[in-house]
């Protein structure tokens, strides 16, 4: 996986950031070793500060993989809260069955298997905060729903952003197999950092992470894409 930032610092902020415990930091050690595309340790930790600023009870994630995300985030929900996450991958999910049972977790944790563009538009929330971390070339598809499922005050968090850097890259020197993607990413930047409904800020730690928070409610109409491909 590429990252933003230089490898000597993240592994700095590895090492001074302590793992977490118990059966959740297992998971997380489990799929580092096997290149299971988790979110890495530095995103994990940044993750767990907003979720303790924002004590949600209900979340949504796009993208489970192997659950460890979602277990991560259930440990920040009171008692009756919930995580609804989805994701269309069985291998990824027959997996991630396991590791929510092995956090004692599946009463806390639903899953809907399926394609998100499917599943979202049945949704009816709200959702006191969304994760995302699914299909990169889908994220602007995704993006209204998310809007509408989030009540004022609501967060969207979504990784993976940057694309190693080449984000900020013109789009002629990204391989032509990539650049409907690269456009795709620019878009969605472009649309979370112009509306008027969110309040948005991109960070450049692990592969990047856009955190916005919805500050009014209203319809989500397209801004207009970015003109710039230099």
């Amino acid at each position: 996986m590429n990252y933003v930032t230089d490898d000597y610092l993240n592994m700095y902020l590895r090492t001074v950031q302590p793992k977490y415990k118990g059966t959740l930091g297992e998971i997380q050690e489990e799929a580092t070793e096997a290149n299971v595309p988790i979110i890495p340790h530095e995103t994990a930790r940044f993750l767990s500060v907003l979720l303790t600023l924002k004590k949600p009870k209900h979340i949504l994630e796009i993208g489970t993989a192997v659950g460890f995300s979602s277990s991560l985030m259930a440990q920040y929900i009171p008692e009756d809260g919930t995580i609804t996450t989805i994701d269309r991958f069985e291998v990824m999910l027959k997996d991630a069955r396991v590791n929510i049972e092995r956090m004692g977790l599946t009463d806390t944790i639903k899953i809907l298997e399926g394609d998100a563009a499917d599943i979202l538009p049945t949704l009816e929330g709200p959702y006191d905060v969304i994760f995302m971390d699914a299909a990169k070339g889908q994220y602007g598809n995704f993006l209204p729903h998310c809007i509408r499922l989030l009540p004022v005050g609501g967060m969207l968090i979504v990784d993976d952003v940057l694309q190693g850097g080449d984000i900020a890259q013109s789009r002629f020197e990204v391989p032509r197999r990539q650049r409907t993607i690269h456009k795709r990413m620019r878009n969605f930047l472009w649309d979370i950092s112009h509306s008027d409904l969110l309040e948005s800020s991109i960070i450049p730690i692990g592969d990047g992470v856009a955190l916005c928070v919805k500050i009014k409610e209203g319809q989500w109409i397209k801004e207009g894409e970015e003109e710039n491909d230099d």
